[in-house]
């Protein structure tokens, strides 16, 4: 695999990841969620690793793009960042 196949699905990745914004903050989670799933697969068919701010934003569980006060409770505890998405799975992140 050449880098411009890299390139190509690194851009395919943060295109999904910006649809599946905008589809969850217009409520279309149904929609948001495919985003997501396609997303994931680009990413692991070429082997990259996801981008932050989709980690962070994405359920893991059910592919649910988070929305804070939406569809996601967050929280913060000693040093970490506390995601609970509204199928029950928590996400922890460290901040300073």
């Amino acid at each position: 695999m050449d880098t411009s196949d890299r390139t190509i699905a690194t851009e395919r990745v943060e295109r999904l990841h910006d649809l599946a914004r905008e589809a969850a903050r217009a409520d279309r989670q149904d929609r948001a969620k495919r985003y997501v799933r396609l997303a994931r697969r680009v990413a692991e068919r070429h082997r990259l690793t996801l981008p932050t701010r989709l980690r962070r934003f994405t359920c893991d569980r059910c592919d649910a793009y988070l929305v804070p006060g939406r569809n996601a409770r967050v929280r913060t505890r000693d040093g970490h960042v506390v995601v609970t998405c509204d199928c029950g799975e928590h996400a922890r992140y460290p901040y300073d």
